[in-house]
Order: C-alpha cells, then sequence, then structure tokens
C-alpha cells in the first residue's frame, strides 16, 4: 500500500538585508578582432590582459600641436586575436550558466561597431561554435538525466509556468504528435548539416552542485527588435501567397513581479542542444540581415535569444513532480546581439537602410543615457529617472540594471585604423558602463524536502509494503512439520515423527535464542562502545566548538574593530577629500586670478609701449611743428618789418614830392585804378630791402569751386548789413571749428572781425587747406586772407601816414583810401578744434585734445 502523500513544508522567507545591499559592478569585457589584411593600418594596440591602447591613425591628427594621441582604456579582462571561443566562453558566459542552472537570472550582450565580430562572438562558425551553443550545451551536459518529460511544464500568456500531472502530459503529447506539423522540433531527427559543426562542441562542460532531487526543463524564444518594434521570430505564420500578411510586433508587459516580458511570445520547450539550436538557427533565416558599405551581411535588428530554465522538486517519496505551482523556479538567460552602430556617411546607407540605421543608433544611445543615468545617480547619490522607456531595448531589460541578475558585456572592436572614431566612442561607453553597479540577485528558497529522495526511492526498487518480514525469514528457517492427521488408532508413527520435529524445532530455537543472546550482549556491547565513542567525540566536539566560537567571538571584536577603524578612516578620508577638493578648487580660482593679472599686467604693459611711442611720435611732431611755427614767425615779421620800412619810405618820398612841387588846386582824388597805376609805379623804386623775396601775385578767384568748405563764423561776430556779403558755395558752417566737419572737407575758411584804427568794423576772410596729418588728425594750411573793410562816406579818412607833419603852408595831406590784400603762404599745422596759431585768435571755443 503506497503512503499518504506528506505535507510540503512551508516555504521558507529569504531576509533582503545584507544580500540585497551587495552590489557587482557590470562586468565589461573586450574582444580584439584580427584584421582582414595583414597590411591594414592598426589603431588598437593590447597593452596587457586588462588594458588596450586606441592611438591616433595617420591622418587623424587631433591636437592643434599637430601630436598624436593615445589613450589607454581598461577592462575586466582583455582578448586578443588569437583568442578561441573556449577560452572566452570559460571565462565570460560560463558563471553566468552556472547561475542559471542555480536559479538566477543572467543577460549577456555584445557591443560594437559594425564588422567588429558581434555577431561571430555569440553565434560562431563552422568548425567554432559561439558562445549561445556552448551555453546550450553546458545546460544539457548538466541537467540530462534530471529533465522532466515533455509538457509536465506548460508555459502561459503570464510569465509563469504551470505543472501537469504525468496523465495530462501523456495525453499532450499524442495530440502534438499526431498533429501533421509539430511545432515541437523532435529529437530523432537528423541534425542540419547547415550547423552542425557550429553545435559539435569538443570540450564536455558541466555545471557543479545540481540539484538531484528536481527536475528541469528548457524552454527558448527568439526575437528581434527591428525600428523599434518587437518581432517574434519563432511565430508560424500561415503562407498566403496571394495577400502575404506582414508580421505582427509584440508589445511588453509587466508580470505580478514587476518583471518585463514579451507578450504572445513563442516558447518552445527543447530537450537537447541540438533541438534548440535548430530553433534558433529557424529565427535567425528570419532575422533582418542587409549588405551595407562595411558588411557584406549586416545585422539590420537587435536580436535576443532567451533560455528559461524552470526547475520544480520533486515529492517527498521522489517519484513525481511537486504539484504545487509556488515551488516553481524560473531563471533566465539572455543572450543580446545588438546591431552595430554605424556612420550613415561610412555605409552610404539610403531609404530603408538610413531608417534602420537611425533607429539602431537611437536605440544605442538611448542604452548609453541610462548607463550615464545609472552611474550619475549611483556615484552622486541622485534620483534621476532612467530613461527606460524611450526604448523598447532598455525597457526590456531594465529588471536586470534594477537587481534582477548579472549583466555582462563584450565589447567587439576592429583594430582597422578606417574604425577609430567609432571604437573610440564605443571604448567611451565601455568605461561608464563599467562604473555601473547592479545589485546582486538573492539566492533562491530551499524547499524543505528532505534530500536524496530521487535516489534513494531508486535503491530501494518499489514501495516499503512490498518488502518481506522478518518473521517470515525465520520461519522459512525452521525444519518442516510432517502430516498430523491420524487415521488408525494403532498408528504409532506419526505422533513420534511429530515430537522429534518439534524436539528439533525447540533445540533450534534454543540455539537461536542463545544465539541471539550472544548477539545482543555482543551488539550491547559495541552500542555501549558506541555510546563511549559518540561521548567522547561531543565532548571533543563541544571543547572545539566552544574553541572556535572563542575564535569567533575574538574575531567578531576584531571585526567590530575594523569596522569601527575603517568608518573612522572612510570619515577622514572623506573629510579629506572635501578638503581636497576646497583646495582645489581654491586652486583654480587663485590661478585664474593669476592668468587674470598677467594678462591685465600684458596689457598694460602693451599699452605703455603703444603710448610711450605714441607720446614719442606727438614729441616729436610737437617739435617740428614749432620749429617749423618759429621760423614761420621769424619770417614773417621779417616780411612785416621790411614792408613797413619801405612803406615808410613810399610815404617820405611822397611827402618829399608834396613838399617840393608848387602849391596848386587841391586835386582831385584818382581812381583805384589810377591809385594802383601810381603804386604801381613806384614800385619800380629798388625796394629798400634788396634780399626780400618777391611776393607772388594770386588770382583772388576760387580755384576750387566745386570742393566742399567748412566755413567758420565764430557766435561773437557781428551781423554787417553790407552790398557784399561773403558767399561760399558747397560749404558746412560752422561755429566752433571740429574734427568731424574738417574730416569731410577739403577747404576751410574762418571770418574775423576787429575794429580798426578808425572805429569801424574789419572782416578778414582766412582761407586755408585741409590735409589729414601722420597721427589721425586734420591740419589746416592757410594760403589766403582777404580784408573786407566799411567806411561811411562822411566820416574821416585815414591819411597814409599818421606820422607825416604838416605842410608849411598850411595846406593838409592827401587823404588815401587804402584796401590790403595779403597773400600768406605760411602753413600751420593743427587739430581739429585748436586755435589757428599765432597772429589769429578767434571767439570759439577750442576744442580738447585726444591724447
Amino acid at each position: 500500500m503506497k503512503p499518504a502523500r506528506t505535507k510540503t513544508p512551508r516555504k521558507l522567507l529569504v531576509k533582503k538585508g545584507s544580500q540585497t545591499s551587495l552590489k557587482d559592478p557590470v562586468g565589461v569585457y573586450c574582444r580584439v578582432r584580427p584584421l582582414s589584411l595583414p597590411d591594414q593600418e592598426c589603431c588598437i594596440e593590447v597593452i596587457n590582459n586588462t588594458t588596450v591602447q586606441l592611438h591616433t591613425p595617420e591622418g587623424y591628427r587631433l591636437n592643434r600641436n599637430g601630436d598624436y594621441k593615445e589613450t589607454q582604456y581598461s577592462f575586466k579582462q582583455v582578448f586578443g586575436t588569437h583568442t578561441t571561443q573556449k577560452e572566452l566562453f570559460d571565462v565570460v558566459a560560463n558563471p553566468l550558466v552556472d547561475d542559471l542552472i542555480h536559479g538566477k537570472n543572467g543577460l549577456l550582450f555584445t557591443y560594437g561597431v559594425t564588422g567588429s565580430g558581434k555577431t561571430h562572438t555569440m553565434t560562431g562558425s563552422p568548425g567554432e561554435g559561439g558562445l549561445l551553443p556552448r551555453c546550450l550545451d553546458m545546460i544539457f551536459n548538466s541537467i540530462g538525466t534530471f529533465q522532466a518529460k515533455r509538457y509536465v511544464f506548460k508555459s502561459n500568456d503570464r510569465n509563469s509556468m504551470d505543472i501537469q500531472c504525468e496523465v495530462d502530459a501523456l495525453l499532450e503529447r499524442q495530440k502534438r504528435e499526431a498533429m501533421p506539423n509539430p511545432k515541437t522540433p523532435s529529437g530523432k531527427r537528423q541534425v542540419d548539416p547547415e550547423f552542425a559543426d557550429m553545435i559539435n562542441v569538443q570540450e564536455f562542460c558541466k555545471a557543479e552542485e545540481v540539484d538531484e532531487d528536481s527536475v528541469y526543463g528548457v524552454f527558448v524564444s527568439y526575437i528581434e527588435i527591428y525600428n523599434n518594434y518587437i518581432y517574434d521570430l519563432l511565430e508560424e505564420v500561415p503562407f498566403d501567397p496571394i495577400k502575404p500578411k506582414p508580421p505582427q510586433s509584440k508589445l511588453l508587459r509587466e508580470d505580478k513581479n514587476h518583471n518585463m516580458y514579451v507578450a504572445g511570445c513563442t516558447e518552445v520547450e527543447v530537450k537537447s542542444t541540438e533541438e534548440a539550436f535548430e530553433v534558433f538557427w529557424r529565427g535567425q533565416k528570419k532575422r533582418r540581415i542587409a549588405n551595407t558599405h562595411l558588411n557584406r551581411e549586416s545585422s539590420r535588428s537587435h536580436s535576443v535569444f532567451n533560455i528559461k530554465l524552470v526547475q520544480a522538486p520533486l515529492d517527498a517519496d521522489g517519484d513525481n513532480v511537486l504539484q504545487e505551482k509556488e515551488q516553481i523556479t524560473i531563471s533566465q538567460l539572455s543572450l543580446v546581439d545588438l546591431a552595430g552602430s554605424e556612420r550613415t556617411n561610412r555605409t552610404k546607407a539610403e531609404g530603408n537602410r538610413l531608417r534602420e540605421a537611425g533607429n539602431i543608433n537611437q536605440s544605442l544611445m538611448t542604452l548609453r543615457t541610462c548607463m550615464e543615468v545609472l552611474r550619475e545617480n549611483q556615484m552622486y547619490g541622485t534620483n534621476k529617472m532612467v530613461p527606460y522607456r524611450d526604448s523598447k531595448l532598455t525597457h526590456l531589460f531594465k529588471n536586470y540594471f534594477d537587481g534582477e541578475g548579472k549583466v555582462r558585456m563584450i565589447v567587439c572592436v576592429n583594430p582597422k585604423a578606417e574604425d577609430y572614431e567609432e571604437s573610440l566612442q564605443v571604448m567611451r561607453f565601455a568605461e561608464v558602463t563599467q562604473e555601473v553597479e547592479v545589485a546582486r540577485p538573492v539566492d533562491r528558497a530551499i524547499c524543505g524536502l528532505t534530500p536524496g529522495r530521487r535516489y534513494r526511492n531508486q535503491a530501494r526498487g518499489g514501495p516499503v509494503g512490498d518488502e518481506p518480514l522478518v518473521t517470515e525469514v525465520v520461519l522459512q528457517s525452521f525444519p518442516p512439520l510432517p502430516s498430523c492427521e491420524l487415521l488408525d488408532i494403532n498408528d504409532e508413527q506419526t505422533l513420534p515423527r511429530l515430537i522429534e520435529a518439534l524436539e528439533k524445532r525447540h533445540h533450534l530455537r534454543q540455539m537461536m535464542i542463545e544465539e541471539f543472546h550472544k548477539q545482543s550482549i555482543t551488539f550491547k556491547a559495541l552500542l555501549q562502545e558506541f555510546d563511549n565513542t559518540v561521548l567522547n567525540k561531543e565532548n571533543y566536539i563541544q571543547g572545539k566548538l566552544n574553541e572556535k566560537e572563542k575564535v569567533i567571538s575574538g574575531q567578531k571584536l576584531e571585526i567590530e574593530r575594523l569596522e569601527k577603524k575603517n568608518k573612522t578612516l572612510e570619515y577622514k578620508i572623506e573629510i579629506l577629500e572635501k578638503t581636497t577638493t576646497i583646495y582645489e578648487e581654491d586652486k583654480r580660482t587663485l590661478q585664474q586670478e593669476l592668468e587674470a593679472q598677467n594678462q591685465k599686467l600684458q596689457r598694460q604693459f602693451s599699452d605703455k609701449r603703444r603710448l610711450e611711442a605714441r607720446l614719442q611720435g606727438m614729441v616729436t611732431e610737437t617739435t617740428m611743428k614749432w620749429e617749423k611755427e618759429c621760423e614761420r614767425r621769424v619770417a614773417a615779421k621779417q616780411l612785416e618789418m621790411q614792408n613797413k620800412l619801405w612803406v615808410k619810405d613810399e610815404k617820405l618820398k611822397q611827402l618829399k614830392a608834396i613838399v617840393t612841387e608848387p602849391k596848386a588846386e587841391k586835386p582831385e582824388r584818382p581812381s583805384r585804378e589810377r591809385d594802383r597805376e601810381k603804386v604801381t609805379q613806384r614800385a619800380v623804386s629798388p625796394s629798400p630791402v634788396p634780399n626780400a623775396p618777391p611776393i607772388r601775385l594770386r588770382h583772388r578767384r576760387s580755384r576750387s569751386a566745386g570742393d566742399r568748405w567748412v566755413d567758420h563764423k565764430p557766435a561773437s561776430n557781428v551781423q554787417t548789413e553790407t552790398v557784399m556779403q561773403p558767399h561760399v558755395p558747397h560749404a558746412i558752417t560752422v561755429s566752433v571749428a571740429n574734427e568731424k566737419a574738417l574730416a569731410k572737407c577739403e577747404k576751410y575758411m574762418l571770418t574775423h572781425q576787429e575794429l580798426a584804427s578808425d572805429g569801424e568794423i574789419e572782416t578778414k576772410l582766412i582761407k586755408g587747406d585741409v590735409y589729414k596729418t601722420r597721427g589721425g588728425g586734420q591740419s589746416v594750411q592757410f594760403t589766403d586772407i582777404e580784408t573786407l573793410k566799411q567806411e561811411s562816406p562822411t566820416g574821416r579818412k585815414r591819411r597814409s601816414s599818421s606820422a607825416a607833419p604838416a605842410q608849411p603852408d598850411g595846406t593838409e595831406s592827401e587823404w588815401t583810401d587804402v584796401e590790403t590784400r595779403v597773400g600768406c603762404s605760411v602753413a600751420v599745422e593743427m587739430r581739429a578744434g585748436s586755435q589757428l596759431g599765432p597772429g589769429y585768435q578767434h571767439h570759439a571755443q577750442p576744442k580738447r585734445k585726444k591724447p
């Protein structure tokens, strides 16, 4: 009789404390593919097993001085060009598969530019299987003998698993086998020669400490993310030659444990490496690839191959699977082959290829942004929102970065010089990713049943009720009883035979009792000895335990002391870091101030030198100007004195002629033409100054009627009501001479008024030419002076000489009306707004000179 099923023990709760607080950084590895051609230029060099160095190739001079820039990047481990797939698997993927079998999740993805070897690393090539077939081979090597029968586990649409009993599973198998085109591949099929060399892994690999009291089931699914849409590569779509139906995109959902999954995704149960890889190969043929300028078979989508391992314990008898859904453990390993980041100007992409490249780069940029935000939140304690939902790729795997499993990344790089800029961006992303920490996954709870149930049931060979009893064995050892039937009253043989048999049995019984007593005494002695041995061992163990407890107590105290010391040192380090930060900021501030002061001093020094040069020029210019002015004044004074002497000489001659001539009628005043003729005739007489330079007669009309004039009329001038008024066309009339007006004109005229000796207003028009000076100003060279004088006809006329003596006969000397026009050839250099030089003062306010 089969015993009743025992009650399932209560599931133990795992306390979330120290384990959840532990974090591990994302494991980032680097793999360098070999060059396609031996004579290609290489820009990546492997320094050691953890460091690579990028150096600028020919033609990429990044620094201003033209030097080549070299940058080193560190990884958890670097795999060179001669690394085999087995070496890469043992370091990167083997720990993830071991965690998968022990109920923990894992994520492994390859990242790099187009043509860097990502698909080769993940899938492999004929004769050299990649990470994916090796992971499958290790899983089935580990759980091969412990697999549940097909359809015992059944997936549902809620990212969980249901358990079926043996009968339901058998009916399900028969139903599926009767279908014409079974979805699940059969293990009896011949392996497709197209990928037979990829899954033929020579090295045997197996996980350690596999739970033998559980049964396992393996489910695989294969999806791709194309243009930010999710498609199921294992979905069976009925073929319609008339109107083919395009594949339908899938949606992301969140299960009751807040894990993300693809709703409606096909999950296939597989029982061997061949079956699993056949499913993968079927989906791989549907994956979108295209021929680009950089890669003949470039992946145009991100592919995700999920391996889901379902584990359930056996019941207490070790015969069947425990029919409780809460005891199921589901772990998942996601192998992601990311599409390569690329620049469209290199791939020559157009149309759909250009749109695909844009979506690929956008999803990879979102992944990079998520890594940067995670790193910033962890390093600086901020709480920024991580933009997982900006891309389907990051939204699908957000649980891994929140602590649902280990995360590993293989950075594939191509060392050729043409990929230098893309490889530089990949290295920077890898550097950021290494600094992101992911919470360590929690160990799964133990079901609590007695271990070794499976093999104990096999050793029994059947139920406990079928075993023979000890009494039956003992009774079979006794001699059989003879027939006890008495048919004749005179039978004297039956009773003696029966008595003899009973005596033998009694004798045998006595012997067995004696043997039993002897054995029981021996067994008691052995038990006593065993008890003594156990007691001694217990005492010894207790003593050792006490010693160990003392050691542990001492170690705990030491640990507490070290923890306190560690906290103190961490506090001191934090203070020193803050102090260092303050000092560095002060240093930067002082350096900036020093640089600013140096720049200010340099500017002041430059201004000083410029000012010195300018002052030197001004001194030289002023010296030359006043030297010329002194020479001009001396020459003018000499000329004036000569003219005065000559005029006096002429007056003396006229006076002498008047005195010596006889008195006659008062002559009529000659006209101006006759005066001029007389003057001209008198001018023939020799000049009292023989060395005086001849006066050049000037044409009194304006020589530049078309030039522009500056008509300088001071505000203090008196308006005269004469008929003849000075009028200059194209003139700018100003009351104060300024630089702006002088810069626009070529001629200059100053209207100067003063009182003559007879009290009348005498107006002088001083004219000159405007020139630009070397110092940036304007100079005026005076060329002509016109004198306009107004006289009253009844007024007193001025004598020709105020110092002439009276005539002896009482007649007055001859009255003359003198009009002077004097030519001036002296040049005066001036700045706009300055005084016009010595000899002419006007009433305008002088403008301040510029330095």
